[in-house]
């Protein structure tokens, strides 16, 4: 007679040999490189950090005079002196006044002149090529002629940076305009626009882009042309105060207004590209 205890026991064992089942792993997380704003910013921030290692080791082992490259902690010691002294803010006050200025009579007649151009084909045939002809000649080089005319005043500056954002503005809009789709002018045809609706809801918010890119540029222009002229023809503003450094052989004030513009030309770029991303929205939500 056969028994069924071993079978018990045998299935006790092996239901002790058998490991309870294991919890599930949870899956490894794969590290990734941060997308959006915060992925652009890390990926800009490897390049000014080796220049700047490269500048530190460069001052410390003297690789180049102290006189002509000084420490990053003199340069910026220098900027806090600057700035706490008052100088550094009241020059780029005066520039940013001259920018102010320039770059709305620039702006404004650029505005004008590229939505002429762009709208009528008269206008375009008879002024365009004088206007092509006038934008090949660089701002140093209306520079003796406008001071003969103007003199050394605030004029000559806010001239100079009104024909510097001029150029590109009026360029880029009457390219914008050119390049509308003749689908629009066509739905505008068939709604019966007039001449204001037409320019107002069809043609300028399709060329917007095209304008806004070439007011970009402008204010880019504008920047880079005051702070030519302040170095050749001015007693004061951020220009003023490099080639006042350059005069003192004080390398550190050179540096630190070079560090001031650049900063300002910057942020001044970034704001604009805000303003763009806002008003452009249209263009991520129709498509």
């Amino acid at each position: 007679m056969v028994t069924e205890t071993p079978l018990l026991h045998l299935s006790a064992a092996a239901k002790s040999s058998i490991a309870p089942p294991r919890a599930a792993l949870p899956a490894r997380r794969r590290l990734r490189w941060p997308t959006g704003r915060v992925g652009q910013v890390l990926l800009a921030l490897p390049f000014p950090l080796a220049l700047l290692l490269l500048w530190t080791l460069a001052a410390r082992y003297q690789w180049v005079a102290p006189q002509i490259l000084p420490a990053p902690t003199v340069v910026l010691s220098t900027l806090q002196d600057l700035f706490a002294s008052g100088e550094l803010s009241r020059n780029a006050l005066i520039s940013f006044w001259r920018v102010f200025y320039g770059f709305g009579a620039g702006a404004s007649l650029g505005l004008l002149l590229g939505i002429g151009f762009g709208l009528s084909p008269t206008s375009r045939d008879y002024c365009y090529p004088l206007f092509r002809a006038i934008a090949q000649v660089p701002i140093l080089g209306w520079l003796p002629f406008l001071i003969l005319l103007l003199g050394l005043d605030e004029g000559l500056k806010v001239v100079l940076v009104a024909k510097s954002v001029m150029v590109p503005v009026a360029l880029n809009t009457d390219q914008g305009i050119r390049n509308v789709p003749p689908q629009y002018l066509e739905v505008a045809r068939i709604f019966r626009f007039n001449r204001w609706q037409w320019l107002s809801k069809v043609v300028l918010p399709a060329a917007l882009p095209g304008i806004w890119s070439g007011i970009r540029y402008g204010l880019t222009h504008a920047w880079l042309a005051l702070v030519a002229v302040e170095l050749l023809a001015s007693s004061e503003g951020l220009g003023f105060l490099i080639v006042y450094g350059r005069q003192l052989y004080q390398l550190d004030v050179v540096l630190a207004a070079v560090i001031v513009v650049g900063s300002v030309g910057f942020a001044l770029d970034k704001v604009l590209a805000l303003i763009e991303t806002r008003l452009l929205r249209w263009r991520s939500n129709a498509f």
